[in-house]
């Protein structure tokens, strides 16, 4: 039983290439359980977005908007309970980012720690494209224009929330009450590491497991996988705090108990990295095995995952004209009724 409220979820990927396990438990898990929980709830398929830092490859954005639709369909997202759409199909969102952008300074900006962590990873400095630097302003608009308010995010993207309420703020201070405050919705895992220790799992990075990876893949990363460097030979007391072994077995073992129990061994010696990292594969085939199957099943009938984005636009057309009768009425641009 749904609870019957107001309240509007709204999450998205760029489409920059196929989701991993840091999707899943950072943001995927906590779709599938808000589209149970509430009545409205909206998947975006950022390839505006995607553009900002990919403007050259606008083949590459175009591809993959049919993969990550694919991974949050095997996933467990449905088109039943989730409406799904097209950034760039919704001309509304840039119509709203180009008000929210007078709101917001360049020093603002700037000062956002998501935009300088991903402007460091992304090698940018004053070359920075505009549409880059200004996207937390872009995700701002991408949320509100649907009225949405609850946002399962990662924990790297909670400044961008942060940003967004700033604007909310401001825009229902200078033009009236309008939008509402936005609350994101953390995950027990919000940053997954990466499998060579870096401190986020990523995409650009390639140090993450997928949810379509084969069972020899997932083998061969495991396998990669820092754990003690002074945990030389099997009877060496290890370190647990830092093995990314251990971590990722915290994370998806269900068998908690058992994994305090190899913690403990492993404290004292004895146990091998082998062995604790052949427990980890067959917990993460386990995870991926039925997502697997069933992004297969999916991807043979690309054009009915089409027709849910089509079908999904058209509605998502609806609910922002909506909106924006209200922004512009508010900021007194509604000359005409058309």
């Amino acid at each position: 039983m749904k609870n019957l409220n107001e309240n509007i979820v709204l999450t998205g990927d760029r489409p920059t290439g196929k989701l991993h396990l840091g999707h899943y438990v950072g943001s995927m898990q906590n779709r599938v359980k808000l589209q149970n929980q509430y009545d409205r709830c909206f998947y975006m398929v950022a390839d505006i977005q995607a553009l900002t830092d990919n403007a050259d490859n606008p083949e590459k954005v175009r591809k993959n908007v049919l993969e990550v639709v694919l991974d949050n369909l095997a996933a467990g997202l449905t088109p039943e309970k989730t409406t799904f759409f097209i950034q760039s199909q919704i001309p509304e969102i840039a119509e709203l980012t180009v008000l929210f952008l007078n709101l917001v300074t360049l020093a603002r900006l700037r000062r956002n720690p998501t935009v300088k962590d991903e402007m460091k990873q992304k090698g940018f400095g004053e070359n920075v494209p505009a549409g880059f630097l200004v996207y937390p302003v872009s995700q701002a608009a991408d949320i509100l224009f649907c009225n949405s308010n609850i946002i399962p995010v990662g924990e790297d993207q909670l400044p961008v929330i942060e940003q967004a309420n700033e604007i909310v703020e401001k825009f229902n201070a200078i033009y009236g009450k309008t939008f509402r405050k936005i609350e994101p919705f953390l995950s027990d895992t919000p940053r997954l590491v990466g499998i060579d220790g870096n401190a986020k799992a990523g995409k650009s990075l390639g140090n993450a497991i997928y949810l379509e990876d084969l069972p020899k893949e997932i083998e061969r990363k495991v396998m990669m996988m820092y754990t003690d460097p002074n945990h030389i030979h099997t009877d060496d007391p290890g370190k647990v705090e830092g093995n990314i072994v251990f971590t990722y077995l915290n994370i998806f073992d269900p068998d908690n108990a058992e994994v305090e129990k190899l913690q403990q061994h492993y404290r004292r010696g004895g146990l091998g990295d082998v062995v604790i990292k052949k427990r980890l594969i067959g917990v993460l085939e386990n995870v991926i095995a039925p997502i697997r199957t069933r992004r297969r099943e999916f991807a043979k009938n690309p054009e009915y995952v089409m027709e849910i984005l089509r079908d999904g636009t058209r509605k998502t057309r609806k609910a922002a004209k909506k909106t924006m009768r209200k922004v512009r009425e508010a900021v007194k641009l509604n000359y005409f009724n058309l």
